[in-house]
């Protein structure tokens, strides 16, 4: 997430340094909306500077779900296309870490988003809502963190963000992309920066066994490097061979 903010800063390094900077200073701040703050100074200096005239182009344009049945063909190149390539990002990324951060973020409530509950709200929102032409969809560790590094504390703000989506699917419907292309995409970049670096630089990091750090230091490398398919297999592997080494070498304390 970290590395995609950087490439997309430095498509416009102007903006994109310039927002992260705000960013930074507003976090600063106390009670501070930083990153409504940042988008909304972002979208304007964008617009100023391209003069393209795009906001008059954008015009309500109600539009209601319809149901789409996708023929088997389709069905099955989607397997192949969206399912295996993202199923590896989407247990870890959406169920495992989600569940995970929830706990670490939230300790006397966070256990409510078990990652039963995360998979099975995932699985029934893309099984019910796709059919109506509804993007692939699921829970996601960055967004968590980037919601709560920028102030929310109480689902009032996923509901805010639920609404505001529901607002500009059904009321602009095809305009919705063209309000979305407002926001520079050096401004995003800096928002991926901060919700990155908040997931990379992990507690467990530090308060992890030293035994952990080469089996997460070769997972990260290899996700990074290759694809995170690869990073999760080699992970798992070195994660089951780093257990039996400590079992057959390191004797366990006596309880005291």
């Amino acid at each position: 997430m970290g590395v995609l903010g950087v490439k997309l800063i430095l498509e416009t390094p102007w903006l994109g340094f310039g927002s992260l900077a705000l960013l930074f200073t507003l976090t600063r701040i106390p009670r501070c909306p930083a990153a409504p703050l940042a988008l909304a100074a972002a979208i304007v200096a964008g617009w100023l500077s391209s003069n393209s005239g795009i906001a008059s182009d954008i015009v309500t344009a109600p539009g209601a779900p319809h149901l789409v049945v996708p023929r088997w063909p389709e069905v099955w190149r989607s397997f192949g296309v969206a399912v295996l390539p993202q199923l590896s990002l989407t247990l870890t990324n959406a169920v495992i870490v989600t569940a995970s951060l929830s706990r670490e973020l939230f300790p006397a409530t966070g256990s409510i988003a078990s990652e039963r509950r995360l998979a099975l709200s995932s699985g029934l929102a893309n099984v019910l809502l796709c059919p109506f032409g509804a993007m692939p969809m699921c829970h996601g560790a960055g967004g968590l963190a980037a919601q709560f590094r920028f102030g929310a504390r109480t689902g009032l703000a996923p509901v805010i963000f639920g609404a505001v989506l529901l607002v500009l699917s059904v009321g602009f419907a095809e305009h919705a992309a063209a309000l979305f292309a407002l926001i520079p995409i050096g401004a995003v970049g800096s928002l991926l920066i901060f919700a990155g670096t908040d997931l990379a630089i992990s507690r467990r990091l530090f308060d992890g066994k030293p035994s952990c750090l080469w089996v997460i230091g070769a997972t990260a490398l290899v996700t990074v490097t290759v694809n995170p398919a690869l990073g999760l297999a080699l992970g798992w592997v070195t994660e089951l061979i780093r257990a039996a080494v400590v079992r057959r070498f390191i004797p366990e304390r006596p309880k005291a």
